[in-house]
């Protein structure tokens, strides 16, 4: 084992959309495990467009960083060293580190994934948080019934890719929305959606809605927020149920938008929005990785990664989920495993 330990900090606030500066790059040493704590290297490092928000002082649902803290996210590690944690040397954990190439966490927060069920990436993405919150968005929150038309927004990214296969094995009409041609055909061909809508190549999307949603749309689950959502909210039938998960087109806006302007919409339709957020059903989180594990070992969810390689890429890897960049869950690969 190494003496040094890179880890990553928050070097400062950003103004808008962040960039490298944003991200400070720091020599420590490996620490060590204290009592009840485990010394886990990092093999996967999530990026996930919520930690935006812990850049920034401005309230949000999730605490934020402070100028100088370790970044944190979620990853999958080996254990190095157990102090009493509950673990043994090797074996495999999820959970919230730091992004460094090793860091210590308490036993209580760590939970074990299983090599053979699927690889271990799938820990952040399918068979992780953001898996659950489709599940849990699409099942419980948006209410998805047979012929139901349900529509997602940021479709091909980890959540959204997710969400729109669930709505599909419930017996909807799945629409999603994509950035680009790529994307739609993976939806289309690769996940099995009834139809995509690239919405970086067209500047009507209510007449593409018109076009993939002829009936209009009775389940909306909402990524991306914006200009996209305005035209969704003028489609929704009677009794239709919104799901706000994300809002990424709003997350590095330096002034509120002007809003909200399509709440009127929701009268005559008696629409229900509601946010959510996944640790919501954390009492539950066990019943939705069993099921999403069956789905994916029947073929019946498909899933992709974009694993970008080394540490000293996660800031890149990070901004390019506003720019579109991933497919699927965006990882970066830290450490390979031990032999």
């Amino acid at each position: 084992m190494p003496d040094a330990n890179r880890q990553f900090r928050l070097a400062k606030r950003p103004e808008g959309k962040p960039d490298r500066d944003t991200f400070d790059l720091v020599e420590t040493d490996v620490p060590e495990p204290g009592p009840g704590e485990a010394l886990v290297r990092t093999r996967y490092l999530s990026v996930d467009p919520y930690m935006r928000g812990r850049m920034s002082a401005a309230e949000s649902y999730a605490d934020p960083w402070d100028v100088g803290d370790p970044l944190r996210a979620g990853a999958v590690g080996e254990v190095v060293e157990s102090n009493g944690a509950g673990f043994e040397a090797g074996d495999i954990v999820v959970g919230n580190l730091e992004w460094a190439d090793y860091t210590t966490a308490p036993g209580t927060e760590l939970t074990a994934v299983d090599p053979d069920v699927a690889p271990v990436s799938t820990a952040l993405g399918v068979l992780g948080m953001p898996g659950r919150t489709a599940y849990f968005g699409v099942r419980e929150v948006a209410d998805v019934k047979p012929g139901d038309t349900f529509v997602v927004t940021g479709a091909a990214g980890a959540v959204g890719s997710v969400a729109g296969q669930i709505a599909k094995l419930a017996g909807a009409r799945v629409v999603g929305f994509a950035g680009s041609d790529e994307k739609v055909a993976f939806l289309e061909d690769d996940l099995g959606f009834d139809a995509g809508i690239n919405y970086e190549a067209t500047d009507d999307y209510r007449a593409a809605l018109d076009e993939a949603a002829p009936d209009g749309v009775d389940a909306y689950f909402d990524n991306v927020g914006g200009p996209i959502t305005d035209a969704v909210f003028d489609r929704l039938n009677v009794d239709a149920r919104v799901a706000v998960c994300g809002q990424i087109a709003h997350y590095n806006a330096t002034e509120r938008p002007t809003g909200p302007r399509k709440l009127p919409a929701l009268i005559s339709k008696r629409a229900r929005v509601e946010g959510f957020l996944v640790g919501d059903f954390a009492p539950r989180f066990e019943q939705a990785t069993t099921q999403l594990g069956e789905w994916v070992a029947t073929g019946e969810i498909s899933y992709r990664e974009t694993v970008t390689e080394e540490l000293e890429s996660a800031p890149d890897a990070f901004l390019g989920l506003f720019e579109g960049e991933n497919i699927g869950k965006q990882l970066v690969e830290v450490g390979e495993a031990d032999s």
